[in-house]
């Protein structure tokens, strides 16, 4: 193994496929091994900073590192698990090992955290990995959880919380959406879990449907969480509680890039509140000073349009323009952790004087279209633009106003 570390960290930036056709060289070496290892490593690297800086771990399937979630994302899922628990000591049954990401973060927080994996090479790797992390509470077991074998599982581990990312690929990789095209099937599961445990913790695909996957998941559905960082949706989480029988949480959250260290932005609320909010229409406003919201990525998600200007006191631009105005500097600031606000610097009806106008004045400009007849890149073509900071030019489309071409700045 010393030999393996010695080689990764020597050709971590090495071209791989040199690598391999020159395997003869280095006849001590697993050079498949090597190779997956200096990969998962590259992808590792500011994702999972602390598995990336310890040089005695090994990774020895490429796509588990790919998939597997960040050190932004672990943290808070293992903060969440912590409050389904409550103050007690708690035991976690990850049934979706993997590389173990999430066992680890799980194992920071829970008395003992059971890591289950169907690969046998990733649960060999896994042991060697937590101990050299010195996770001394993580059981392995190199078990794939069915029907069959769901309630040994369940019994042997006695969890409070049961964990599960759905393998989302089916035969030769391809990608799968539907949750009983997903390995573990948690609807061919979900009752036999809960007759050993009260608690659900499932991350699914930040494309998935939520009112679909809540529809079909039953009444249990207690929370949903849309984990956003980076400007990117990563994890859709569902919380389903074997006593609970109401309506489910929405939780849109946003994590700063200095998580957990600053507070993540976190909206919630119950989509009765959406049904029933008033759309807001915007109007003429009086101030000189106006700036617009757009929505971060999970607020997005949510589907929260309506409820987002009645929470905040904004002006909704229209009902299929999910961008807002405001008159007041202080909920700009407000709103800054929930997405990207922009001063306005002009409105103008978005016709060929006005884009021409725009276009000599902001050479060098951001661009969106949304909700009228062009694209962003037809818009940007028009403008005769390049990207740079001058501005960031919007053309929105109104349901009071019409079509306009809003000239920001990044407030």
């Amino acid at each position: 193994m010393d030999k393996l570390t010695a080689f990764v960290q020597e050709h971590i930036a090495d071209d791989l496929t040199r690598l391999v056709l020159d395997r003869k060289k280095w006849p001590d070496i697993d050079m498949d091994l090597a190779v997956s290892c200096i990969q998962s490593r590259r992808k590792l690297k500011g994702k999972v900073q602390e598995w990336y800086m310890n040089p005695e771990l090994i990774f020895p399937v490429g796509l588990s590192a790919e998939q597997c979630s960040s050190t932004a994302t672990g943290i808070y899922k293992s903060g969440l698990a912590s409050r389904i628990a409550g103050s007690m000591p708690f035991r976690l049954a990850d049934l979706t090992g993997g590389l173990g990401v999430d066992s680890w973060y799980f194992s920071q927080k829970a008395s003992q955290v059971w890591y289950h994996e169907m690969q046998e090479k990733l649960c060999i790797a896994a042991e060697h990995n937590f101990r050299s992390l010195n996770a001394e509470n993580i059981v392995i077991r190199n078990m794939t959880s069915t029907p069959e074998t769901i309630g040994k599982i369940l019994c042997e581990a006695q969890p409070d919380i049961v964990y599960m990312d759905p393998a989302r690929r089916g035969e030769g990789g391809k990608k799968v959406f539907l949750l009983e095209e997903c390995t573990p099937d948690v609807l061919t599961l979900k009752e036999q879990m809960f007759k050993h445990c009260r608690h659900i913790l499932l991350k699914l695909s930040p494309m998935a449907d939520i009112t679909m996957a809540c529809s079909r998941l039953g009444s249990t559905c207690r929370e949903v969480h849309i984990v956003a960082t980076g400007g990117e949706c990563k994890e859709l989480l569902i919380w389903m509680d074997r006593e609970w029988s109401g309506e489910y949480t929405i939780t849109a959250v946003e994590l700063p890039s200095g998580y957990p260290d600053m507070d993540p932005s976190a909206f919630s609320f119950l989509t009765s509140e959406e049904k029933i909010s008033p759309f807001i229409l915007s109007s003429q406003a009086e101030s000189r000073e106006l700036f617009l919201f757009e929505p971060g990525k999970s607020l997005m998600k949510a589907g929260c349009f309506n409820l987002i200007a009645n929470r905040f006191g904004l002006m909704k631009l229209g009902v299929s323009t999910h961008y807002y105005v405001t008159e007041s500097a202080a909920k700009a600031d407000e709103l800054k952790p929930y997405g990207k606000v922009y001063m306005i610097i002009s409105v103008q009806p978005l016709d060929k004087r006005s884009i021409k106008a725009a276009g000599a004045t902001y050479p060098r400009a951001e661009v969106t279209a949304r909700n009228i007849p062009m694209d962003t890149e037809t818009l940007r073509k028009k403008l005769g633009v390049t990207s740079g900071d001058d501005a960031h030019i919007f053309g929105l489309k109104s349901d009071s106003l019409g079509n306009l071409l809003i000239i920001t700045q990044r407030y």
